[in-house]
Formats: structure tokens, C-alpha cells, sequence
């Protein structure tokens, strides 16, 4: 209908447009689910979109009406530690105290000497299935015991600390394509949006990633692009895969 709010919208964004997030939650509020897909374009050179042409900036891509049925899943790349903490004195993306206790300290107790690679998940409000955006850890003060992650932080959020897992990835792809297959028995194509830092870096060789999703969902049109960050529902992550099936 004429007029009517989009249902759902397929993105790419520009990895040098001023706050994406800000524009992805843009985006969701116009779309009558909240739903966007995408992620931020990646180039080992220029970076354009095609959306009708080739551009630059901001978002652009598709938006869909409710008669396109559509399913999606996010899966992370990663696995928590256990633990919650609240942040109790920040400033921009220091963290200086966790629960009143130095934030280095804190780390070190938490991983207990694992040598992984480190990241902080940010818990997404309201989220039922414990959804996290991961974010670098770019920096520790041994001696002030402050970390530094990459996001700004305010007083009273609470953090978890995650590690990059080949296991915990598998295992989590599986999840999400065992759920797709019970809500979309018979797929007529699908969106995949994956991060750079996954494919072979995470899965161990090129194109295994992609097969378990062929081996879960048999041959269909599948196409997607590796990003710079993901984006799913209202956020953008980091880390992650966000697979779409058409119905």
C-alpha cells in the first residue's frame, strides 16, 4: 500500500558514513518490524555500494513489503566468560572500575590466564537470548589498572568479557540454521552477512563456513558479502553472521 511503512530492509552502509549505529537505529524506526539486515561495506581498496548505481555514504540497499516473508538469525563468534559487571567510573571508552573494583583486575581474575583473544560484549537491553555486542579491547594501563575498549561506555552498564572461539562459533552457526530449518522447512533463497574476521580466520579453511550453511539447508540462491561490521534488527555488531531466508 502506498504510504506504508517498509516491513523489513536489506543494508550495506559506508564505513566511512558518521555514526552508523545511529543510522541503522534510523533505519529500524521506518520499518513497521524494526528489522534491518546488512553490514558495512569492506574492500581491500575502495569501498563503493551499488544500489542502482555505484555510491558512497550513508546506507542504502532495499526495503521490503510484508508480502515478502522473510526469517533471520544472528550468531556470534564468540563465547562469554561467566560473569556480569556493572561499570562504576568511566570516562569516554576508558573503563576505570568494575563493581567498585579496578577493571584490569577484574579481567585478569575473569580469564584466568587463558591466552585467547579478548573482547568486551556490551548485553543488548531486552534481549531474551543474552545477545551481546562484541567490541575490541584496544588497550590496558597495567599500572592506573584501567582497559580500554572500542565504544564509549557510560556509569551503570553492565559488560561481560568474551573470547574469539572456533568452537563456540560452529556450534552457534549450528544453532541458528537448526532454528531456520524448523521456521523455513523450504527456502526459496537467502542473505548472509559475515564478518571478515570469520570464513577461514574462524572456520579453518576457505568456504567452510558457507558449507554448513549448504550442509543445513541443501542448494538454494544464497548471496551476502563479508563486512566490516554486521548489522541485525537495530544494531550493529561485530564478530557475527546474520543469515536471512526467504519463504
Amino acid at each position: 500500500m502506498k504510504g506504508a511503512a517498509p516491513h523489513f530492509a536489506v543494508v550495506h552502509a559506508d564505513p566511512g558514513a558518521p555514526d552508523v549505529p545511529g543510522l541503522v537505529a534510523d533505519m529500524s524506526s521506518k520499518t513497521a518490524t524494526g528489522y534491518v539486515v546488512g553490514g558495512i561495506s569492506s574492500s581491500r581498496s575502495r569501498t563503493v555500494q551499488i544500489a542502482n548505481e555505484v555510491l558512497s555514504g550513508g546506507l542504502s540497499g532495499a526495503a521490503l513489503g510484508a508480502g515478502v516473508a522473510v526469517a533471520t538469525r544472528l550468531t556470534q563468534g564468540c563465547s562469554a566468560y561467566p560473569g556480569r559487571w556493572r561499570i562504576t567510573a568511566c570516562e569516554d571508552n576508558l573503563i576505570f572500575t568494575l563493581d567498585d573494583r579496578p577493571a584490569l583486575d577484574v579481567l585478569l581474575e575473569t580469564v584466568k590466564g587463558e591466552r585467547a583473544q579478548l573482547l568486551v560484549g556490551l548485553p543488548v537491553p531486552g534481549s531474551d537470548t543474552g545477545d551481546y555486542t562484541a567490541r575490541n579491547l584496544v588497550g590496558v594501563d597495567p599500572k592506573a589498572r584501567v582497559i580500554a575498549i572500542g565504544e564509549a561506555v557510560e556509569p551503570g552498564a553492565e559488560i561481560l568479557f568474551c573470547k574469539r572461539d572456533a568452537g563456540a562459533a560452529r556450534a552457534d552457526l549450528g544453532r541458528i540454521l537448526a532454528e531456520l530449518q524448523a521456521a523455513v522447512p523450504a527456502p526459496r533463497g537467502a542473505l548472509y552477512f559475515s564478518c571478515v574476521a570469520r570464513g577461514e580466520h574462524m572456520f579453518g579453511s576457505r568456504g567452510a563456513e558457507l558449507g554448513l550453511v549448504k550442509q543445513a539447508l541443501g542448494e538454494l540462491p544464497l548471496v551476502g558479502f563479508f563486512c566490516n561490521g554486521e548489522i541485525s534488527h537495530d544494531r550493529l555488531y561485530g564478530y557475527t553472521g546474520v543469515l536471512t531466508l526467504f519463504q
